[in-house]
């Protein structure tokens, strides 16, 4: 993975960290919305099977309506999950510990929002603490909250890193994401095993190009 260093700007940056607190203070279930029931969306299901041309009355099929709305209640569990609440509980006893603490190599799938078909990859997270730290399991639960959802991987970045800035509140937050789609590996272009790599960094990895050139290569095992 080729170095991502972004120079210091003059002047105050904008904080492109900021989310809307919705993203990131209850579930992203909108309570505008009138969710169809389970029979409806079974129904759905097997109209799709019908469309591609396969006899929904054989018995293969007979229950994968069923099985495919199972799926996806499992799939996209991270709708009714509240980041929040993820990163809630908090340690404080760290030995006046000072340095950032990294995360990496934390694997994720989640499904594109344009073709709603698989990516799939490894998140990197960094962040500064001030005074307390959180778990380490609930950085990886944060990452699957999002990636349970219907997403960019763009989008999937920036709230993971807004997340933990907004909870937190750190010195700083680096995140960087890399993974293949199989939108353009197995349809379209396809093209195997091309990676996409993202990367959002707020505070000291955003103003200070050592301590991000620090992370990338902490990342890069260097």
């Amino acid at each position: 993975m080729d170095a991502i260093i972004k120079p210091i700007r003059s002047g105050k940056p904008a904080d492109k960290s900021e989310i809307p607190a919705s993203d990131y203070m209850a579930s992203a279930i909108d309570p505008g919305i009138v969710r169809p029931s389970r029979a409806e969306a079974e129904a759905a299901a097997k109209t799709l099977l019908a469309y591609i041309g396969e006899n929904t009355n054989r018995e293969g099929l007979l229950d994968t309506p069923r099985r495919m709305v199972e799926a996806y209640d499992e799939l996209f569990q991270g709708y009714a999950q509240c980041p929040a609440e993820i990163l809630d509980r908090t340690f404080g006893e760290t030995a006046g510990y000072d340095d950032f603490v990294l995360m990496r190599d934390i694997s994720f799938h989640s499904h594109c929002e344009h073709h709603v078909m698989p990516f799939y990859g490894k998140a990197h997270i960094a962040y500064a603490p001030v005074d307390r730290v959180v778990g380490l399991s609930k950085l990886a639960r944060l990452v699957d909250a999002f990636a349970h959802r219907l997403q960019t991987q763009e989008h999937l970045t920036a709230q993971v890193a807004g997340a933990i800035n907004a909870i937190l509140k750190p010195r700083g937050v680096a995140v960087v994401m890399e993974a293949e789609h199989t939108c353009m590996s197995v349809r379209g272009i396809a093209k195997k095993g091309a990676l996409t790599l993202t990367s959002r960094f707020t505070g000291i990895f955003q103003d200070n190009p050592e301590e991000q050139a620090r992370f990338l290569n902490m990342v890069r095992g260097v």
